[in-house]
């Protein structure tokens, strides 16, 4: 089944619907748009390419889509090395074709929510060239964060740190001088303490919620603010116990430039929503989340918990508490561009009955991906039954484009295909992301399996096709099947009300209600269990003679005599 839509002309200057307070409980559907879908059959995705499966996102019944970044770049970071942080870059399309996909979007029901790339910029920006050129002590250089280096000739770096990707993080430049990239060499690091980097970024904020953008997602949003004032320490005591501030992580100070970012979000109406990326101690995430800061932020637990009803429960728990706090609502994320997907790391099982090498699959890939480990139908099980306890919780949960159709990480690219830095960067440490990136499969046949006219800038597996949209779509039992009855139920199902309430069940059955009569039973054991009696909503697996299969979830409605 295709998916192909017209889009209305113009730019869409306002969000669908009054409602201030959509995303608090929203399914988002991040896309990747470079392996999304492919208009022109260049062997890249791109912007007119998501304007074409408008359709499809809205049939999936997503209420918003994320968008990975778009802009021009080198792709040193897969377009997290930002050249212009204004426009679209060419291979994606042009500032016309954005406007057509969020009047397409918007027209369809579905928010439109951009990467906003804060703590580093490309070294092809502007800013960064004109610093280069400018020489040392010049005013340009003090947008980025350039420090002699130590030695009698300036030939060490400033400090030993790495950088996030392997290597040092600080690279020398022409003149002697060295530049802070707490990431990729292309990618240097901002210096916060500009007023003119911060006025910079309310007009950028301000561009794209001109042309209808409904929120932001905050790239390492608790990077930007730094203080690097010597003497710097080392590595070893950032790393034993530091005592005080970090010097460029999780700053009081950040919470200042967001303070001022609400203010932009809040001249709009509806206010323009954000959700930051921030790699920080729980305690400190609902500062972050908060009506004064950017109003929400990723709750990233269940990436690395395995699959136990203890844990989850603690997770849920935790977050809920959390949001609370912060008077935001969580978030729930099994999967993104960043990580191994979700069905795979469940599906991993080792000699001694544990994921091999840890739960988020790493250490399994940089050992070669043993097959033998996968239990490739297992995964997908648990990793439906996962996703319907997150679309059931109170809060808002973020989809990765392909986890509908029931894709596995792709664990055999070439290495003289791979594109991910932290690959080339750290050889024989990280394999890098590039396998949850693999362009979508679409149909069950051509050079991409329907991606587009022209094989994908990343080799698709063979087994694509049996995971294709089109294979999927008439089947209510298949993943993508899963999922959409799910989110339609769902859609049916939420109230305002953020709550829930835990209900007595055993050792590896989670079980709670919501606000409105409904119940969530996770069944995480081996074996199937009682089933509570009631009119059942949607499962992810048949259910049979009354009892729950091992690794499944159901949605019902209890009997009114278990209700009271």
């Amino acid at each position: 089944m295709t998916f192909v839509s017209s889009s209305p002309q113009g730019i869409a200057t306002t969000t669908p619907g009054p409602d201030a307070t959509w995303w608090r409980q929203a399914v988002v559907y991040q896309i990747y748009p470079r392996s999304f879908a492919d208009s022109n059959g260049d062997g890249v995705g791109d912007l007119n390419g998501i304007t074409s499966r408008a359709d499809y996102l809205q049939a999936l019944g997503v209420d918003a889509v994320w968008l990975s970044p778009f802009y021009p770049s080198a792709l040193a970071d897969g377009g997290y090395d930002v050249d212009d942080y204004r426009d679209v870059d060419p291979m994606l399309g042009t500032l016309e074709d954005f406007d057509r996909m969020v009047a397409a979007l918007h027209a369809r029901g579905i928010k439109v929510i951009v990467d906003i790339v804060p703590n580093h910029t490309s070294n092809r920006h502007a800013w960064f060239r004109q610093a280069l050129a400018a020489g040392r002590g010049s005013d340009a250089r003090e947008r980025y964060i350039f420090r002699e280096g130590r030695g009698p000739d300036g030939a060490e770096p400033p400090t030993d740190w790495l950088s996030v990707f392997g290597g040092p993080a600080w690279t020398r430049v022409g003149d002697g001088q060295w530049y802070l990239h707490l990431f990729a060499p292309e990618q240097p690091d901002l210096n916060w303490n500009r007023p003119d980097v911060r006025e910079d970024f309310l007009v950028t904020l301000r561009f794209w919620a001109d042309r209808g953008v409904d929120g932001f997602r905050v790239d390492v949003a608790h990077g930007c603010a730094k203080d690097m004032s010597e003497p710097l320490p080392t590595r070893a005591e950032l790393t034993q116990g530091w005592q005080g501030p970090h010097p460029y992580e999780d700053r009081d100070e950040v919470h200042e430039i967001y303070a001022s970012w609400r203010q932009v979000f809040n001249s709009y109406d509806p206010p323009r929503f954000a959700v930051a990326e921030a790699h920080v101690p729980a305690h400190r995430r609902p500062r972050y989340a908060s009506a004064e800061g950017l109003g929400q932020a990723f709750n990233f637990d269940l990436l690395q918990a395995p699959w136990d009803a203890a844990g989850f429960h603690q997770v849920i728990t935790d977050n809920l508490t959390l949001a609370k706090e912060s008077g935001s609502s969580s978030t729930w994320v099994l999967s993104n561009h960043d990580t191994t997907r979700h069905a795979t790391r469940y599906g991993l099982i080792g000699a001694d009955g544990k994921a091999p090498g840890g739960q988020d699959g790493k250490a399994w890939m940089v050992a070669g991906a043993d097959p033998a480990d996968l239990y490739r139908e297992l995964g997908l099980r648990r990793g439906l039954a996962a996703t319907a306890l997150i679309l059931a919780l109170p809060g808002s949960t973020y989809v990765y484009q392909g986890e509908e159709l029931g894709l596995h990480q792709v664990t055999d690219i070439p290495d003289e295909a791979r594109q991910d830095p932290a690959f080339h960067r750290t050889p024989g440490v990280e394999v890098g992301r590039d396998g949850c990136r693999v362009p979508l499969p679409w149909t069950a046949v051509g050079p991409s399996f329907g991606f587009g006219d022209a094989s994908a800038h990343l080799p698709q597996p063979a087994d694509f096709a049996r995971h294709a949209t089109a294979t999927q779509w008439p089947d209510p039992k298949s993943p993508l099947g899963i999922y959409r009855q799910l989110i339609g139920t769902r859609r049916a199902l939420i109230t305002e009300e953020e709550a829930l309430t835990w209900l007595p069940s055993a050792p590896d059955v989670l079980h709670f209600a919501r606000p409105g009569g409904w119940h969530c039973v996770t069944n995480f054991g081996d074996t199937s269990c009682p089933l509570p009696a009631g009119r059942l909503l949607t499962s992810t697996r048949p259910i049979e003679d009354g009892l729950l299969p091992a690794n499944t979830t159901v949605w019902l409605q209890l009997d009114s005599d278990q209700r009271s």
